[in-house]
């Protein structure tokens, strides 16, 4: 059985790393709803969204590390390439009528932790 909402994420990412705007934008709901909570950036609609990934600076690209879900949602984890940075992004997706409705995403930064009392904690 295939998955077709994991299908379509496999697919969103590989337009966007090719920067196929027009695909990219037929993968989209009308309305999609992107959210950045770190930032507390809000994007509605479809043009809008592909306006704001088009914008994106300098000569990046990402991989898929891993995809979960079903038909509804899908979480993916990708790594993404800037100049010589390399950053985890994790989406959250949400589709309605077969088209992604709802994108919240995460990019979460590397930090040297709290130091803590316990010998149970591996730094890897």
């Amino acid at each position: 059985m295939t998955n077709t909402s994991i299908e379509s994420i496999k697919k969103y990412w590989k337009t966007v790393n090719l920067r196929d705007w027009e695909t990219f934008e037929s993968l989209l709901h009308e309305d999609i709803i992107y959210d950045l909570p770190q930032s507390r950036e809000r994007i509605y609609g479809r043009v809008a969204f592909r306006e704001f990934n088009a914008a994106y600076p300098g000569d990046w690209t990402l991989e898929i590390v891993r995809l979960v879900g079903d038909e509804n949602q899908v979480v993916s984890q990708i790594s993404f390439q800037v100049n010589d940075e390399e950053q985890s992004g994790i989406s959250l997706f949400e589709f309605r009528n077969d088209v992604i409705y709802r994108i919240v995403e995460f990019w979460p930064s590397p930090y040297e932790p709290l130091v803590r009392q316990s010998h149970s904690i591996e730094r890897y």
